[in-house]
């Protein structure tokens, strides 16, 4: 089936019976030559363009999975298969068809009028906002991480200085301590 040649490609404006005609005459099929060697061999799933439509548009994967044993067994014939996918084509255009014909010029040329595009949905909007908030928290956090490593450092420098402060008093009153003992040492001697 090839969408340059009107006869043999499915379009969205073809009528059900067209569906048939096109499905029949024109999908290339993976069976057998006979009936014989077909329910022997099964079909070449592969080049089964019935087969690869139905991959596409079946919904039910459940029987795609059936319909893809049975007939790459030999069970089904490419007939059957060819059906399956004309019931499946006709349903699902007739149904584009009948959506389609409600689009009025006027959703057209809304749909086709440049507007500004909201990069975030509204269906996105509780994903972003907890993302958002999670950033928030976190810069927070960086900032009392900074602000407490700040503290610690003028913490730990001003216990260095009140260490060194306390160090040069003690210093300090040991030398005073000591040249008192030995004004008073110096006075017991006098005495003497």
């Amino acid at each position: 089936m090839s969408s340059s040649n009107a006869t043999s490609s499915i379009l969205l404006t073809d009528t059900p019976k067209m569906i048939k005609d096109k499905i029949n005459k024109y999908a290339f099929s993976g069976g057998r030559q006979t009936v014989e060697e077909h329910r022997e061999l099964g079909a070449d799933l592969d080049v089964d363009v019935s087969f690869q439509y139905l991959m596409f548009f079946l919904d039910d994967d459940e029987q795609l999975e059936d319909i893809r044993v049975k007939y790459s067994k030999g069970e089904m014939l490419t007939g059957e298969v060819k059906k399956i996918l004309v019931d499946t084509l006709q349903k699902w255009l007739t149904e584009f068809q009948e959506r389609r014909a409600k689009v009025t010029d006027q959703d057209v040329k809304d749909f086709m009028e440049i507007r500004k595009i909201n990069p975030y949905p509204t269906a996105w909007a509780d994903v972003i906002a907890e993302r958002e908030a999670a950033k928030e928290q976190a810069r927070k956090e960086k900032e009392e991480a900074a602000k407490k490593a700040a503290e610690g450092d003028e913490g730990k420098k001003a216990a260095a200085k009140a260490k060194k402060e306390a160090a040069k008093k003690a210093a300090k009153d040991f030398a005073i301590a000591k040249k008192k003992a030995e004004e008073e040492k110096k006075a017991a001697e006098a005495k003497e």
